[in-house]
């Protein structure tokens, strides 16, 4: 139930596949682009899941993450630039360990609750 999980996860190994020189930077940056809509589109779903089904804490838990996400493709800066992702290597990684805390504390909350 928890796919954005897999989905972060998947950025942060190219990010780091990147950082360590085993793929280069028009890869890296074409897989992480290719990701990022299907984890908006999963995220939105998901809160729009758990307000139907009734789950009104989560889904209040999720309006954070999601209204984050609509910001950033309003400013249209959820692609990463091939030319600067040298540049933001650090500030995008730590984004997207922040987005998996997140999900993490999500996935817990749902499964436990």
């Amino acid at each position: 139930m928890n796919e954005p999980f897999f989905l972060i996860y998947l950025q942060l190994i190219c990010l780091a596949d990147l950082e360590f020189d085993y793929i280069n930077p028009y890869d890296s940056s074409s897989r992480i682009n290719s990701v990022v809509l299907p984890e908006f589109v999963l995220q939105g779903f998901l809160c729009l899941f758990f307000l139907v089904t009734g789950h009104w804490f989560m889904a209040l838990h999720g309006l954070p993450y999601l209204y984050y996400n609509f910001q950033i493709c309003l400013k249209n800066h959820y692609l990463i630039d091939v030319t600067e992702i040298f540049n933001l290597l650090d500030w995008e990684t730590k984004k997207r360990l922040f987005k998996l805390a997140y999900m993490i504390l999500t996935l817990f909350l749902t499964i436990f609750w």
